[in-house]
């Protein structure tokens, strides 16, 4: 089943395993980092983007995908019937993730009528795939001053400074709103919350439900949805944000998923929380991602004038799966590094600190591969070790069982017991730094009465996110989307709603000369390579 250099390999990481143990490799300088990232991460290929030629970011750089994404022709470049108002609310919210269903909770809270619309189910979203845990700065010798900062510099220091600080200082009541609703987060025998690290952090600040922290977290917040008969349209996209005659956004084109009919919903004010871009598979990656993670909010957003913040920055999880193959590219949680795992060569060497940051971790995984060719073949592609059975050799027998089950019961299904053996990984395209810019009450630049929250949105984490703070970023930006929403609904006297935005975009393509058959946004991503009105 495995070739002798595989076999060789093994051998290596578990002659040294106790050695490895014991060794604490040393934390990269600033120097050494950016070096490191400038010739291995893959948002340094320049070859890999274009310059965009029209919209707000006009001249600005973009990966080449999602160039061809937000400068692609309208789904209803012909027009649409905005007579057939089949759906009308207070507040429409685009997505059934966890910052769609925050923003939906607070939203009804406030007292307006609100509705989701998703083009899968509530709930089919990168948040219930989030494993790793939350962070918030509620233990002693801890403090939301030092997450900014560990935040801060994990993302090189460009995070808008606004987004960052309220993302920070409302930590703790978010997390206190989350176990009120009903999340069992893991708590010891006397009820204090445990808390781990994660990489870039300098307190433990991580809170989990083990390793299905995401599931937990949208369970509870699509029950409260249900429990509160909020509306939820399923299977149902949307293809084109309406506005008014003043140019605010109010209401959005929908799509049937099965059907491919069109309709429109009218709402006073708009929430795009469409989660991110995995789907799209920049440079060729794999993805850690849901099946509809395809960048589609940034191109409503995008097409409507808004703006977009660091769109050239994607965050490559540095630990997807690379065998076996059926589950290539799935997440393999930070937090079996945070639990004691390191992260080792073909060769047996622990080559980079456990819990470096994600995006130096994910640069020195592809060095290893690739310059310095001490990879391993993993079939798709060649990656490294992550040796687990350390995690009990330092917890003890039946950590790794009660800390990380999802994780031991993924690899299981394939004959791989991770308490035993250790697993081969590679860096998984795993969440969308950049995407809409916003306000501290998220209210999207250059569209009035157009809010995001999630992934979606751009600045938060600046270009490079820690560990934990994209389930917090959901929270926190979620409701408070969906609070300013309400707040900005009550204020809204409804105006003759137009498509003229679409027109005017197709004339600046036929200005910029940009000829395409695409249209956007893409929905669902294409594996079969056959047509479909998708």
């Amino acid at each position: 089943m495995y070739s002798d250099e595989f076999k060789e390999s093994l051998c290596a990481v578990e002659a040294s395993r106790e050695k490895n143990l014991a060794y604490e490799p040393p934390r990269m300088t600033a120097e050494e980092k950016e070096a490191l990232l400038s010739e291995y991460h893959p948002d340094f290929k320049m070859n890999e983007f274009d310059t965009l030629k029209v919209g707000k970011n006009k001249g600005s750089r973009a990966p080449k995908e999602l160039c061809r994404m937000l400068q692609a022709h309208s789904r209803v470049r012909d027009g649409a019937d905005l007579s057939n108002i089949k759906y009308d609310v207070d507040v429409l919210v685009i997505g059934g993730g966890g910052a769609g269903a925050a923003a939906a909770i607070e939203a009804n809270s406030a007292g307006a009528s609100v509705m989701i619309v998703t083009k899968l189910r509530i709930g089919d979203a990168n948040t219930m795939m989030a494993e790793g845990g939350i962070q918030a700065a509620d233990k002693p010798g801890d403090s939301p001053c030092i997450h900014f900062l560990d935040a801060y510099g994990g993302g090189h220091f460009a995070a808008k400074r606004e987004l960052l600080s309220k993302l920070v200082t409302e930590a703790p009541d978010a997390l206190l709103w989350l176990s009120n609703l009903g999340v069992e987060f893991d708590k010891t025998p006397d009820g204090e919350m445990i808390t781990t690290h994660g990489g870039g952090t300098s307190r433990k600040r991580m809170h989990a439900a083990k390793d299905y922290s995401g599931a937990e977290i949208m369970r509870t917040l699509r029950d409260e949805v249900f429990n509160r008969e909020i509306p939820v349209v399923d299977f149902t996209s949307a293809v084109e944000i309406i506005l008014d005659e003043k140019g605010r956004a109010a209401g959005a084109v929908l799509m049937n998923m099965e059907t491919g009919e069109i309709t429109a919903a009218r709402a006073k004010t708009v929430i795009i929380a469409t989660g991110g871009a995995g789907r799209v598979h920049y440079q060729g990656f794999p993805t850690s991602n849901h099946y509809g993670a395809t960048a589609d909010g940034l191109v409503l957003g995008y097409r409507a004038g808004a703006k977009l913040l660091y769109a050239e920055t994607l965050q490559y999880h540095p630990t997807g799966a690379a065998y076996p193959q059926q589950i290539y590219g799935s997440l393999v949680t930070e937090k079996v590094r945070s639990l004691g795992a390191k992260l080792v060569n073909a060769a047996g060497e622990v080559f980079v600190h456990p819990l470096e940051t994600r995006d130096v971790a994910a640069a020195a995984i592809i060095r290893e591969c690739g310059a310095r060719r001490l990879g391993v073949d993993a079939g798709n592609t060649k990656a490294v070790w992550l040796d687990t059975p350390m995690i009990e050799m330092l917890g003890g027998s039946g950590t790794i069982e009660k800390r990380i089950p999802a994780m031991m019961r993924m690899f299981a299904n394939f004959g791989i017991d991770i308490r035993k053996e250790p697993i081969l990984v590679y860096p998984t395209l795993h969440y969308q730094n950049g995407g809409l810019d916003i306000s501290a009450r998220c209210e999207v630049t250059g569209v009035e009465n157009l809010f995001a929250a999630g992934e979606v949105v751009g600045g938060i984490h600046g270009k490079n996110r820690l560990m934990g703070n994209s389930l917090l970023d959901i929270i926190v930006f979620g409701r408070t989307a969906g609070a300013c929403a309400a707040e900005a609904a009550k204020k809204t006297v409804s105006e003759r709603l137009t498509l003229s935005h679409v027109e005017k975009f197709e004339k600046e393509l036929a200005a910029a000369k940009i000829e395409t058959d695409d249209v956007s946004p893409m929905l669902l991503p294409n594996y079969t390579g056959k047509k479909s009105m998708f």
